[in-house]
């Protein structure tokens, strides 16, 4: 019965821990969030490493990823496997800032086995655009092109399958 009455008490703690865990983490997120001028979708142009043109990524009806992110970024290559996750599912186009040229690009994406498209941005005029300064970071857009979740820092594969369906 002691037992019974321990194991359960620390799991009040575990998950009182999580708990306060999970808003913290919510709170620095949305702290270090840029602030956004567009609350749509942008108008991109361009191809993406791949020759894909940007345009074609966006697909109505359908949520998206817009993600900035860097070859030189710890962080960065730790998420690169969520990214590659969401991208077999669901439309995602990332911006690799300040991370070389483009055969630099794809000989890092061929190391980690990523294939997800790459828009360049060599001198981070994208990532100035939208205020980007933390990275990685994550702008999910609904299926209406609406701005709804914004995420810096490192983000869970099911953190970020999550957002992207409550984007449907």
């Amino acid at each position: 019965m002691q037992l019974k009455s321990t194991l359960l008490q620390w799991g009040r703690e575990a998950l009182l821990f999580v708990l306060i865990l999970f808003v913290l983490s919510t709170l620095l997120n949305l702290w270090r969030a840029p602030k956004i001028d567009e609350s749509r979708f942008p108008d991109l142009s361009g191809h993406t490493l791949e020759g894909r043109s940007v345009k074609s990524l966006h697909k109505t009806g359908q949520p998206i990823l817009l993600h900035f992110w860097g070859t030189w970024c710890p962080i960065c290559r730790q998420e690169a496997s969520n990214i590659e996750t969401v991208a077999r599912r669901y439309p995602v186009l990332t911006i690799a800032v300040n991370s070389g040229n483009p055969e630099e690009i794809r000989a890092w994406m061929r190391k980690r086995g990523i294939t997800y498209p790459v828009l360049n941005d060599p001198y981070g005029t994208l990532a100035k655009r939208f205020n980007i300064t933390i990275y990685p970071t994550s702008l999910i857009y609904d299926a209406a092109g609406k701005l709804k979740f914004v995420e810096t820092g490192y983000t869970t594969t099911a953190g970020l399958l999550a957002r992207m369906k409550l984007a449907e």
